[in-house]
């Protein structure tokens, strides 16, 4: 029989206030709603409190949690004060996110609150990725990721749990099933309407649990996180609960349920409920009743309290909007300086483009143990480009992750260990595969700074082969860079030899910010001078690969290569060209073609993909603006040609620019 102070007793009061505080802050936003005080969607967790008051009670400060849309009552549950949710909501600067994310996108990596998002599954992923850091790093923390029934459904919740099950990952994966996916019954929806028991399909524990108990949720929570802080791996809990408000405020509730059965989900209360069992208890008779009425007071002039003041706060400065899309320029250290090339013997020592790249990676490993690489065959086998051979023995299997094939699985995986300290490298072998994973890249990765107010910072390095060649036909040849390059927060990087490869791959190494590295095949085994020190090559600084005073040329990687050698052509013919080499797209170092534009008078611009809304045309368009008056002649554009690419050579020579067609087109812009 429980003492009325033991400490069982006083969690029941914990337990009480958290989910009080949900309930009352969540009415309270209902009725600000109506009010018209929120600007987009309100969707509220009432009905559910049980599960994450339950399931982040056993969870600290350093613990990180990943949620969905409906994620008010995990950020209330992890800690977030009533006035940062409802602030947030209000779009208020003193909101959890600075008024940036609203209902669906709450941020508090301070207390391991990571964030909610309204697409359904990234939260599975970035779970998986606040386990592989702790294993990486040893910290000894759990992750854990709430959804909904809908998103067992959808391919991110076979990829988390098969990754957890393979790597033993310390991840708690908490299914919040309240029977609708929106407006859909799961019992449509799904083959398997037992989501717990698919937890033995991927070799871990599932369990089924009533999500209106508190008092077992807390049980069984309370086993799946010590379970998995004894390195014992992930579980998967079902909770079966109903929302007893609409999917979202306003929206009509019942063109797919009825009044009547939304009515004896209410008669299920988990707050009712809680308070009559403890009421029952010996332990708790004589003072519950009073400590209940009191906390339920302390409660409602707390959230009154938190609306005035989200009420009172100012909204973010417009000025603000477009801060926090990347790293802060000095949250990186200092860029260690290119050498030149040396007047001894150094200078005659030549690698690979892949060998050079490899360096970097090897220097920059040793030096920072939260570096880790995940990809298909890149652990003993050294990759499919030897991009990290003989990293394996080194550093071992941890740090050398073969991977399942899944990559929006471990490109999600790899956001989330951004997020909860470590550093991933992603080598995909061919970057066409990095498409599967083009969601969590451009909804998840690419934003998660700006979302955070620069809170989080994302240093995830994306790499991968592609290019037109050896016929590898149309899905081993796309390089995507425009399609990269549009997106705010992504750095996108093209070497074209192999000292700007290891340059530009060591400061890729140690930005805060994800970068897409995109290597031609073409020039993986070219060979140049690579200095064995480490050096950085900042990005958005373009090289003068060809000083030239009669037109320039912009090309990139593999184009620059052909370009050099159409110049060479062209200089018997008495034409001088300056050949520019971006080395990035995303910056753009716009600066340095006005500048030779500005010399020559004429401009071309070669890519091997193909034209319409492509980097070719930003050039373009940015000189025809800046530097207009410094024209001779119109600006000219060499692309592929707008086709997939084919397999049979005499097909693949056909839609892709060569050293002939460059030092045509450039003959051409010069007659103009």
């Amino acid at each position: 029989m429980s003492h009325p102070d033991s400490p069982a007793d006083e969690q029941i009061f914990a337990l009480y206030r958290t989910m009080q505080t949900i309930r009352q802050t969540e009415e309270e936003l209902a009725r600000c709603h109506q009010r018209g005080l929120i600007y987009g969607a309100c969707h509220t967790y009432v009905g559910q409190e049980a599960i994450a008051t339950g399931v982040c009670a056993h969870l600290t400060d350093q613990d990180p949690i990943f949620s969905t849309h409906r994620g008010h009552g995990h950020a209330l549950a992890k800690g977030m004060p009533p006035r940062e949710l409802i602030a947030e909501l209000f779009g208020r600067e003193t909101g959890c996110s600075r008024g940036r994310g609203g209902s669906m996108h709450l941020f508090a990596p301070e207390i391991g609150m990571m964030g909610t998002s309204g697409i359904v599954g990234p939260c599975m992923l970035q779970a998986c990725g606040g386990g592989y850091s702790s294993k990486l790093l040893k910290n000894g923390t759990v992750a854990a990721a709430f959804f909904g029934d809908g998103a067992v459904n959808n391919g991110a919740f076979h990829e988390a749990l098969n990754m957890a099950s393979v790597w033993s990952l310390p991840v708690l994966f908490i299914c919040e099933n309240n029977q609708y996916a929106t407006e859909v019954p799961f019992s449509y929806s799904s083959g398997n309407p037992s989501v717990g028991s698919r937890g033995a399909a991927y070799g871990i524990p599932g369990v089924t649990v009533d999500g209106n108990d508190v008092l077992e949720i807390f049980r069984i929570a309370e086993e799946a996180v010590a379970r998995a802080r004894r390195g014992e791996g992930p579980t998967l809990i079902e909770c079966t609960t109903y929302r007893t408000r609409a999917h979202a405020e306003g929206m009509a509730d019942f063109t797919y349920r009825t009044k009547a059965e939304v009515e004896v989900w209410k008669e299920r209360c988990p707050i009712a409920r809680l308070k009559s069992s403890a009421l029952l208890r010996p332990s708790m008779a004589l003072e519950a009743e009073h400590r209940f009425a009191t906390i339920e007071q302390e409660v409602a002039e707390a959230v009154r309290e938190a609306r005035e003041f989200a009420e009172s706060s100012a909204p973010p400065l417009a000025e603000s909007a477009t801060t926090h899309v990347y790293a802060e320029p000095n949250s990186t250290p200092a860029v260690t300086p290119s050498p030149q090339p040396p007047a001894t013997a150094d200078a005659d020592r030549t690698l690979s483009f892949a060998t050079a790249t490899l360096e970097a990676l090897d220097q920059a490993m040793a030096d920072d143990p939260t570096i880790f690489v995940m990809g298909e065959g890149i652990g003993k086998r050294g990759g499919n480009f030897t991009t990290t051979l003989g990293l394996y023995d080194k550093y071992g299997p941890e740090r050398l992750c073969d991977t399942p094939i899944c990559e929006r699985g471990f490109v999600g995986l790899a956001c989330g260990a951004g997020m909860t300290g470590a550093r991933a490298v992603v080598d995909f072998m061919f970057i066409d595969f990095i498409n599967d994973a083009f969601g969590e890249l451009v909804n998840q990765i690419a934003k998660m700074q700006y979302m955070s107010s620069g809170r989080l910072k994302m240093p995830v390095l994306l790499r991968g082969c592609g290019g037109v060649g050896h016929s590898a036909a149309t899905h081993h040849s796309g390089m995507y860079h425009s399609i990269y390059s549009h997106i705010p927060g992504l750095r996108v990087v093209l070497p074209s030899n192999p000292y700007d490869a290891k340059g530009l791959m060591a400061h890729a190494l140690r930005s805060d910010d994800p970068v897409l590295f995109l290597e031609h095949r073409e020039l993986m085994q070219s060979k140049g001078w690579v200095p064995q020190e480490h050096y950085e090559i900042p990005f958005g600084q373009a090289r003068i690969a060809r000083p030239g005073a009669d037109v320039t040329v912009v090309a990139l990687s593999l184009m620059v290569q052909h370009t050099l050698q159409a110049a060479e052509q062209l200089f018997a013919e008495g034409v001088s060209v300056e050949v520019i080499d971006p080395r990035t797209t995303s910056p753009l170092d716009i600066d340095a073609i006005l500048q030779s534009v500005a010399k020559t008078g004429r401009l071309l611009v070669v890519d091997e993909a193909f034209g319409p809304c492509g980097l070719a045309s930003e050039v373009a368009a940015r000189v025809a603006d800046a530097g207009f008056n410094d024209l001779d002649a119109p600006i000219k554009r060499l692309h592929g040609a707008f086709a997939p690419t084919p397999y049979a050579p005499t097909l693949e020579r056909a839609v892709v620019p060569d050293v002939e067609r460059i030092a045509q087109a450039i003959r051409s812009l010069m007659n103009e």
